[in-house]
């Protein structure tokens, strides 16, 4: 388990060799089997990577962790902090002082990838952001991500914040083997509040075949990364492609490698084995991605064609709504099909009817789930404002959705939610 003295240790280790980090022509990727562990592909799978927002993986990890461990449950109410609001985007714009369920506001963590939900969620398991940030790397060292550090819950940016595409493979195995009743939270294609239909941006799911989950991220430093399953024969893979120059090629690249994986399925390695120095400082991307897009999209383009496998030998794709079989259709053109259907899954602020029980909010190191502490000096402060942040609108307060008005979406208008 990192100590304090380890990760500032780490942190100092960062800032020296930050400057000195530049890209490599190829960005990393790992395919594994999820039931064995076994590594099918992979590449520079262990270097250094800005996580952006597939750190909220690492967010739902401990929040479930804590919901075991029977410190809170998924009805309990996080509240949002004035330092939660002030998250930059992508956010849903509550106002400081509402409440949503820990199970709201995790299916809003993984659908819209609010930036203020995961500042609630920290808040409200662990009492502060650095509280959190504490337990995610007690939970990522448990685990054995030996190249991740955390210092926030939702990926904003922060040069110290970095993993590799072999842990974030290790965490989302650890989020199926160990909360197999929750894999449906990465699974889900839309979500409603009040009137608002909101997509996912995982454009996998509905278009590649047994694709089921997991999450995206993307800031201009860590270019556009993915971590995605998909389950064929009873046989889960999770690929993780970290670094596009766009999210087509993002999901395109992942469509390839999760091809080649269950087609293969050979092990080349395991997770243990591949080699691990620490966590490192990671190559900013700033310019490939953000500023030359051209030049970085053909370089992509050219691992895709690596990865693909020949066009005849593909699983044919479902149409979602009719189920009628398609044409075999290759992994780069994943990305470009029409955007497929979702029934929406409802959300709503505020407790569920009924709950009686405690209100999730920032409090003292320690304390429990409930008290209440003034920690003034802690809500003034605010997340880092990032420009490369996807911009989303944030939902005004008159478009929140009730229990009730919950209910009512899953009899009619939810049908009628699409994905990006």
């Amino acid at each position: 388990i990192f100590s304090k003295s380890t990760l500032t240790a780490a942190a100092t280790a960062l800032l020296i060799s930050f400057g000195a980090a530049t890209p490599s022509r190829a960005t990393p990727s790992i395919v594994i089997d999820v039931a064995s562990g076994a590594v099918l592909s992979h590449d520079q799978a262990t270097a250094a990577w800005f996580p952006a927002s597939v750190t909220k993986l690492m967010t739902a990890y401990v929040a479930l962790d804590a919901v075991r461990q029977g410190r809170l449950t998924l009805d309990t109410p996080v509240m949002m902090s004035p330092r939660a609001c002030r998250a930059a985007p992508s956010k849903m714009g509550f106002r400081a002082g509402s409440e949503v369920t820990l199970h709201n506001a995790l299916v809003m963590l993984m659908v819209k990838s609010a930036n203020d939900i995961a500042v609630a969620i920290a808040e409200g398991v662990s009492g502060s952001v650095e509280a959190f940030a504490d337990e995610m790397n007690r939970a990522s060292a448990s685990l054995g991500m030996t190249q991740s550090v955390w210092y926030n819950p939702n990926g904003l940016p922060d040069e110290r914040q970095v993993t590799s595409a072999r842990d974030l493979a290790i965490l989302g195995r650890a989020l199926y083997l160990q909360f197999p009743e929750h894999a449906n939270l990465f699974n889900i294609g839309a979500m409603q509040l009040g009137k608002q239909i909101i997509p996912t941006h995982n454009h996998l799911l509905g278009r590649y075949p047994g694709a089921d989950g997991m999450k995206t991220g993307f800031t201009c430093s860590a270019g556009f990364n993915l971590v995605a399953s998909a389950t064929r024969g009873g046989r889960r893979l999770i690929a993780v492609v970290l670094g596009a120059p766009n999210p087509i090629l993002r999901t395109a690249k992942t469509a390839a490698l999760l091809d080649r994986g269950f087609q293969s399925g050979t092990a080349v390695a395991s997770l243990a084995s591949l080699p691990s120095s620490g966590p490192t400082a990671a190559p900013d991307l700033r310019d490939a991605v953000c500023r030359h897009r051209g030049p970085a999209a053909a370089e992509f383009m050219a691992e895709i064609e690596d990865a693909s496998v020949p066009v005849a030998s593909g699983v044919p794709l479902l149409d979602t709504l009719s189920g009628a079989q398609q044409q075999h259709t290759n992994a780069k053109e994943i990305a470009h099909l029409p955007r497929p259907r979702f029934e929406a899954v409802p959300v709503y602020v505020g407790r569920t009817p009924g709950y009686v029980g405690p209100v999730a909010r920032t409090r003292a190191p320690g304390a429990p789930v409930g008290e209440q502490t003034d920690l003034t000096a802690y809500a003034a402060q605010s997340e880092p404002a990032d420009a490369d942040a996807s911009p989303i609108s944030s939902l005004r307060p008159t478009q929140f959705a009730s229990p009730r008005e919950a209910r009512k979406s899953r009899e009619g208008g939810a049908r009628r939610g699409k994905s990006r």
